[in-house]
C-alpha cells in the first residue's frame, strides 16, 4: 500500500505559505546568496527588467481541487483543496479574451474538469472561436461515471488535450503520482485514441508531459520522445502527437521533496549552472497571463503559487484586464525563475531552445 499524500495546506505545513517558499528560495541560508540572483542573470544578457513581447495565451487556473495527489505537484493540489473558479469569474476571462489579442485560453487546474461548471466554461469559449487546451491528469476520466463521456466532450470542441505521463512504467509513474494511476492513465489514453485522439489525420492534438521524477533536469525532449512513442505503441498499442519535458520548479510539494530529501542545495546548484540566456527569449511569461480561480493575475503559473501578483500599476484581477497596461507590464521574476532558464529551457510547451 503506498504512502496517502496530503496537501501541504490540510496538514497546516510551513511552505503551504508563499513567503516562507519564498524565503527559502531568495538564498536565505543558501550558500550562494544574492551573487546569483536571477535578477543579475538578466541584467548580463540585457534583458531587465524582462518584458512581455505579445498577449497571446490565457492560462487559466480554474481550481485547485484534483482526484490526485502528486509527489512533485508545484500547486499543491488534491481531493481536499476546495478552491474553485466561479461562473461569475469564468466569464470575465470569456470577456477579455473577446476584448484582446488572445488566441488560445490553456485551462489547468487541479483537476479542471471536477469544477462544477468547467463545460459550460468550454462551451462559451469555443463560442467565441479561441483555441482551447485542457490539461487533463488522465485519471479523473476514470473517477466516477460523470467523466466517463470527457473524450467525446472534448472532441466535440476539438479541445487539444495535454496530460503528464511521468514514465512509460508503472513502476515509476506510480512513485510520482500515486499508486494505480499508470493502469488508470494508460486505459485513458486508449480511450482518447478510440475518438480519434493523437491518431494520424484526425486533427485531435494529444501531447504528454514528462516531469523528472527526482533532482535532477529532464533529459533530451526529441529523444525521450522517441523512447515514449516506441514503448507506448509496442506495450499498449497508444498513439500520442507529442511530448514535453518540463523541469520540476523547486516550489510547493516539489520544494518539500527538496528539504526532505537533502537535495534542495544541490538542485538550486544545479538549476544556477544550467543556466541558458537563449532560453529567456522564450520564456512563457512573455506571451502568456495566468489567472488564479479568483480571477487574480500573475505573470505565469508559477508566480500564481507563490502569490506573486502581476506588478504594480497594472490591474490586479481578471475583471479590468487591460491589454495595453499588460504589454507594457515588468514581468516579476524571482529565484524560481531559473528552473524555467535551465538547460533547454522549460515552459508549459516543453523545451525552449
Amino acid at each position: 500500500m503506498s504512502e496517502v499524500i496530503k496537501s501541504l495546506k490540510s496538514r497546516k505545513h510551513r511552505l503551504a505559505s508563499s513567503f516562507i517558499q519564498l524565503n527559502v528560495l531568495t538564498g536565505k541560508g543558501h550558500s550562494n546568496g544574492e551573487a546569483f540572483s536571477f535578477e543579475s542573470k538578466l541584467h548580463a544578457t540585457g534583458n531587465y527588467p524582462l518584458r512581455p513581447i505579445k498577449t497571446e495565451i490565457l492560462q487559466v487556473n480554474i481550481g485547485k481541487m484534483c482526484n490526485q495527489t502528486c509527489r512533485h505537484c508545484h500547486v499543491d493540489a488534491g481531493p481536499d483543496r476546495k478552491e474553485i473558479m466561479t461562473r461569475e469569474v469564468m466569464q470575465q476571462c470569456i470577456d477579455a479574451v473577446k476584448n484582446s489579442d488572445f488566441n488560445m485560453v490553456d485551462l489547468t487546474g487541479g483537476a479542471p474538469e471536477m469544477n462544477p461548471d468547467f463545460r459550460w466554461f468550454v462551451e462559451e469559449l469555443d463560442k467565441a472561436e479561441v483555441n482551447i487546451i485542457v490539461r487533463c491528469n488522465l485519471t479523473i476520466i476514470l473517477a466516477n461515471p460523470r467523466y466517463y463521456d470527457l473524450p467525446g466532450f472534448y472532441k466535440a470542441h476539438n479541445i487539444v488535450i495535454i496530460s503528464s505521463l511521468p514514465h512509460y512504467s508503472a513502476r515509476r509513474t506510480d512513485a510520482q503520482r500515486g499508486e494505480g494511476v499508470f493502469a488508470k492513465s494508460i486505459q485513458a489514453l486508449k480511450m482518447l485514441n478510440e475518438v480519434g485522439y493523437g491518431m494520424e489525420g484526425s486533427g485531435l492534438e494529444l501531447h504528454l508531459v514528462y516531469n523528472p521524477s527526482g533532482a535532477y533536469l529532464p533529459p533530451s525532449q526529441e529523444s525521450l520522445k522517441k523512447d515514449f512513442k516506441r514503448r507506448l505503441k509496442t506495450d499498449f498499442d497508444i498513439e500520442f502527437n507529442d511530448l514535453y519535458t518540463i523541469t520540476n520548479m523547486p516550489i510547493s510539494r516539489f520544494l518539500e521533496y527538496l528539504i526532505q530529501s537533502g537535495n534542495y542545495d544541490a538542485y538550486i546548484d544545479k538549476l544556477l549552472e544550467a543556466f541558458n540566456p537563449l532560453a529567456v527569449d522564450g520564456l512563457m511569461c512573455r506571451n502568456t497571463v495566468s489567472v488564479g480561480w479568483d480571477g487574480y493575475l500573475y505573470d505565469c503559473d508559477f508566480n500564481q503559487m507563490l502569490d506573486l501578483k502581476i506588478g504594480d500599476k497594472i490591474p490586479l484581477h481578471i475583471s479590468e484586464f487591460d491589454e495595453e497596461k499588460m504589454l507594457s507590464r515588468a514581468i516579476i521574476t524571482n529565484q524560481h525563475c531559473f528552473g524555467c532558464t535551465a538547460g533547454a529551457g522549460s515552459s508549459c510547451g516543453g523545451e525552449i531552445v
